[in-house]
C-alpha cells in the first residue's frame, strides 16, 4: 500500500461497488477504500483542476506524523516550521503565508473551519484522512485560503469499529498514550470516544534557568456521534477538547560566522498554555438528485503566553499575552448528486468571532538604561535616575463578522472536457476597541533624597472597517483516458482578510518614550502625562490597520495512472501574483515604529511533482515529492534606522523570507509476509526529507542553507498488535527552523531543529 495519499490519488472505479461509484455524496478511493462525505465536491481530488495530497491513517502512522508541521515535510510547496510552541502556526504554500495576524492557509476539522490561528497546531490522533489542497480555495472556502486549505477527518464509527490503544516512548522521555473506542450498536447509530496524553522532557536546555525550553505536557478527549434517524438524514456531532502546557521558544544566540546556534539562555522561561474546545454538528439530507448539508460550530479558545522577548539573560522586556475567543459558524450547502453533464454546488456561510486579548508588555532594568541612552543624557545625570513599574498594559476587543454566498458549476462540454466555473461574494467586518497605556515611575536620587514621579501615556479608542471581495475561479480538465489520467488548467483568486495589528502599541509607546529627552527636566520635578491630539489618534488608527491581501493564481498540471496503476504521477506549474501584500514595515509616515501595512507586491512561481508506486506484488510501496518555489518582491520599500535617521531601502527582486526554495521527500516500505501463528509480517522502511535555501529577512543577508534529514522504521505485525521501532534525523543534521534579529541587542537568535531521536510505538486494535 502506497505511503502517499488516498483521496488525492483516486484511480479508476473498476473494483469499487457500483452503488458507491454512482453516488457522488461520497469520495471513494482504491489502495485503501476511504469513504468520506464531501458536502462541497462531487469529484475525487485527482479529478479536479487542482494539485493536492492526502494521507490515510496508516500513512500517518508509518511516517510518525502527529501534527501539521510533521505532515508538511511530505507535501510539495508546503512549509510549516516549528517555531517553538503550539501557539505558532505559521504556514506557507507556494510562497504565500504569514508569521502574524491572519493565516493564508485554512484549516477544516470534520468540515468545521477553525477560526483562530492559535488553534491550528494541535495533536493528531484517531484520524481517518488528511487532505492538503494547494492554491487559492477562495470560491468554496473563502477568506484566508489564498495559499490553500488543510482538511482533517476523524475516524467515523459508522465505518470503523473496535478499540484502539497506542502507546509510545522515545528520546528526551517523549511519551504518548492514546485510546479510543468505536461502537456501532445499530445501522442507525455510531459512537466514538477517545482520549490522549502526550509529553516530553525536552531537547533544548536553558543554560541560565537550568530547565528545558521545550518541556511539554498535553492531554485531550474527543467525541463523535453519528445518528441516522432516517435513511436520508444523517446527524454527525463532533467535539474535541485539548489542553496544552509547555515551555517554548527555545531561541539561542546565533553565530553567523560559524553557522552555530547556542543553547537558549533567558531571564524568564518562555511558556504557553492553552485550552480549546471545537464542537460542530453536520446535518446531511440526502435527496434523489440533491444533497443538503448544514454545518454549525462553536469554538472556544483560552490561552496564555509568556515570552522573554529579548532572548538574553539581561532583562529588557517580556510579553504576557492572554486570549479568550468564542466563535460561531454556520454554513448551508446544496450540491447536485448525479453524475450527469452538470454538477453544481451552491452555499452560504456566516461566522462571528469574539476575541478579547490582554497583552501587557513589561520592561526590565536594561530597557530603562536603553531608553536613557536614547535620551542622550550625561552619565552623571543618568546615574541619578532609575525606572520603576515600567510596563504597557493592553486590553483589546477585536470582533469579526464574515458573510458569504458562493456557487460552483462543473460542466462536461463533451466526453473528455470539463469546465469549472465558480464565484464567491465575501463580506468582512472587523472592529477594534482598545484601551492601552504606557506607565512608569521615574525615581530621582539627588544627594540621597529620592523623589518619584509618574509617567502616563494612554490610548483608548474604537474603530470599524468592512471589506468586500469577489472571488472567481475558472478551470478546465481534459480526460486523457479511461484510467483516470487528465490534464488541467485553472485561474483563481484568493485573499487574506484585513484587520488590526495590536502588537503595534508597545512600539508606539517606546517611540514616544525615546523622544522624551527634551521633557526630562519636567519629569524630574512633577508627574507627566502625554496628551494626544485628534490628528495623532487618527494616525495611530492608520498605523494599526491594514487592508486585505489579494492574489491571482495561474496553474496547469496533470494526473497520470501508469503501468496498470502501479505508478501515479501528479505534476503542476504555477504562477501567483500578490497585490496589497501585507508586510511589516517601519512606520516612517506616521512616526510610530513598525506596523503591518499593504506595502508591497510579490510574485511566486514554481513546479510541483509527486510520484508514488507499488512493486513486487505490492510488497514495496514508495513515494517521492519535489517542489521548487521562487517567491520574490516586485514592489517593497522599507525604512531602516541609521545614525542620520531613517533611510529608505528598496527590496525589489529580493526573495520573500521564510519560503524554502527547494523541498523534497522520499519514503519506501517493504513488507515481508511471514507464515507464523504469532508473527504475521515485518515491514522495513526509510524516509528522507529536505528543504532550503530559506531566507530569514527581506534583505536576504541571513539564510538557512539546504539540508536533509533521514528517518527509518522497523514494524513487527502480530495481527492485532503492531510494534514499530523508529528513528528520526539519524544523521544528526544541524539546522535552524527560524531566526529573528533583535533591534535591542543587535544580535540574532535561532530555533534549532530537533537532533537525532528514536522511539518505539505499540499499536493495538481489537
Amino acid at each position: 500500500m502506497a505511503l502517499m495519499t488516498a483521496a488525492a490519488w483516486a484511480v479508476g472505479t473498476e473494483n469499487v461497488q457500483p452503488a458507491l461509484v454512482n453516488d457522488t455524496s461520497r469520495v471513494v478511493d482504491l489502495d485503501e477504500v476511504v469513504v468520506v462525505p464531501q458536502p462541497k465536491e462531487g469529484f475525487s481530488l485527482r479529478q479536479q483542476c487542482m494539485n493536492s495530497t492526502a494521507f490515510t491513517s496508516n500513512e500517518l502512522n508509518r511516517l510518525e506524523i502527529r501534527n501539521l508541521s510533521q505532515l508538511a515535510d511530505y507535501v510539495p510547496s508546503f512549509a510549516m516550521p516549528q517555531y517553538g510552541s503550539r501557539l505558532t502556526s505559521s504556514m506557507y504554500i507556494r510562497g504565500i503565508g504569514s508569521r502574524v495576524n491572519n493565516s493564508a492557509i485554512g484549516i477544516y476539522y470534520d468540515h468545521i473551519p477553525l477560526m483562530s490561528k492559535s488553534a491550528f497546531n494541535t495533536h493528531f490522533y484517531m484520524i481517518d484522512r488528511v487532505d492538503v489542497l494547494r492554491g487559492p480555495q477562495g470560491t468554496l472556502y473563502g477568506a484566508n485560503t489564498e495559499g490553500g486549505i488543510v482538511r482533517v477527518y476523524s475516524k467515523n464509527p459508522m465505518n470503523y469499529q473496535g478499540t484502539d490503544i497506542n502507546i509510545s516512548a522515545g528520546s528526551a522521555f517523549t511519551r504518548k498514550a492514546e485510546v479510543a473506542h468505536f461502537y456501532r450498536p445499530s445501522d442507525k447509530l455510531g459512537l466514538m470516544v477517545a482520549g490522549f496524553y502526550n509529553g516530553q522532557d525536552g531537547f533544548f536546555y536553558n543554560n541560565n534557568l537550568e530547565e528545558y525550553n521545550d518541556k511539554m505536557d498535553e492531554a485531550g478527549a474527543k467525541l463523535r456521534l453519528v445518528w441516522k434517524p432516517k435513511q436520508h438524514l444523517t446527524l454527525d456531532l463532533t467535539s474535541d477538547y485539548q489542553y496544552t502546557n509547555q515551555n517554548g521558544f527555545a531561541y539561542g544566540l546565533y553565530d553567523a560566522d560559524n553557522d552555530e546556534t547556542a543553547k537558549p539562555s533567558t531571564t524568564t522561561m518562555n511558556s504557553y498554555r492553552r485550552q480549546m474546545v471545537n464542537t460542530g454538528l453536520n446535518i446531511t439530507y440526502d435527496m434523489p438528485s440533491l444533497i443538503l448539508n448544514s454545518t454549525t460550530s462553536h469554538q472556544y479558545l483560552w490561552d496564555r503566553m509568556n515570552m522573554d522577548q529579548d532572548y538574553v539573560v539581561a532583562d529588557y522586556m517580556r510579553l504576557q499575552q492572554q486570549q479568550k475567543m468564542n466563535a460561531l459558524t454556520q454554513e448551508l450547502v446544496l450540491r447536485s448528486k448525479s453524475t450527469g453533464g452538470w454538477q453544481h454546488t451552491t452555499g452560504v456561510f456566516g461566522s462571528y468571532q469574539w476575541l478579547h486579548t490582554d497583552a501587557p508588555v513589561f520592561f526590565g532594568d536594561e530597557m530603562g538604561s536603553f531608553i536613557m541612552t536614547q535620551w542622550g543624557m550625561p552619565a552623571a545625570v543618568a546615574s541619578m535616575l532609575s525606572f520603576q513599574n515600567n510596563w504597557v498594559p493592553g486590553d483589546f476587543h477585536t470582533p469579526q463578522l464574515n458573510l458569504a454566498a458562493y456557487h460552483e458549476s462543473n460542466l462536461w462540454l463533451n466526453d473528455r472536457l470539463k469546465i469549472t466555473l465558480g464565484l464567491r461574494y465575501d463580506y468582512d467586518q472587523v472592529k477594534i476597541d482598545y484601551n492601552t497605556s504606557a506607565k512608569f515611575d521615574l525615581a530621582v536620587n539627588a544627594r540621597g533624597t529620592v523623589t518619584t514621579h509618574s509617567y502616563l501615556s494612554q490610548l483608548a479608542s474604537e474603530q470599524k472597517d468592512s471589506y468586500h471581495q469577489l472571488l472567481p475561479k475558472i478551470g478546465f480538465t481534459y480526460s486523457l483516458c479511461e484510467e483516470g489520467c487528465n490534464v488541467f488548467a485553472v485561474v483563481s483568486k484568493g485573499y487574506r482578510a484585513g484587520g488590526y495589528n495590536i502588537q503595534m502599541f508597545s512600539e508606539i509607546f517606546q517611540t514616544e518614550e525615546r523622544a522624551l529627552g527634551s521633557q526630562l527636566s519636567s519629569m524630574m520635578t512633577a508627574d507627566y502625562t502625554v496628551e494626544h491630539t485628534a490628528e495623532q489618534l487618527e494616525n495611530i488608527n492608520k498605523t494599526i490597520s491594514y487592508e486585505p491581501e489579494e492574489s491571482w493564481n495561474y496553474e496547469m498540471g496533470l494526473h497520470l495512472n501508469l503501468f496498470d496503476h502501479k505508478l501515479k504521477v501528479d505534476a503542476s506549474a504555477f504562477y501567483t501574483q500578490i497585490r496589497n501584500q501585507q508586510l511589516s514595515v517601519m512606520g516612517r509616515d506616521y512616526g510610530y515604529g513598525r506596523m503591518m501595512v499593504n506595502a508591497g507586491k510579490s510574485r511566486s512561481c514554481g513546479i510541483e511533482l509527486a510520484l508514488r508506486g507499488q512493486a513486487f506484488d505490492d510488497h514495496l510501496s514508495w513515494a517521492a515529492t519535489y517542489s521548487y518555489t521562487r517567491a520574490t518582491f516586485k514592489e517593497y520599500t522599507d525604512s531602516v534606522s541609521t545614525s542620520e535617521g531613517y533611510k529608505a531601502v528598496d527590496y525589489k527582486d529580493k526573495f520573500v523570507p521564510f519560503i524554502p526554495q527547494h523541498q523534497f521527500s522520499a519514503n519506501a516500505d517493504y513488507h515481508f509476509d511471514i507464515k507464523d501463528d504469532v508473527l504475521h509480517g515485518i515491514t522495513i522502511g526509510a524516509n528522507v526529507k529536505g528543504q532550503g535555501k530559506t531566507y530569514w529577512e527581506a534583505n536576504n543577508e541571513q539564510y538557512q542553507k539546504f539540508y536533509a534529514t533521514l528517518g527509518a522504521h522497523l514494524t513487527f505485525n502480530f495481527g492485532k498488535l503492531d510494534v514499530d521501532i523508529w528513528g528520526r534525523n539519524i544523521t544528526g543534521t544541524k539546522y535552524n527552523t527560524f531566526l529573528v534579529n533583535s533591534a535591542l541587542t543587535q544580535q540574532s537568535f535561532a530555533q534549532q531543529g530537533l537532533p537525532f531521536h528514536a522511539g518505539i510505538d505499540v499499536r493495538m486494535h481489537f
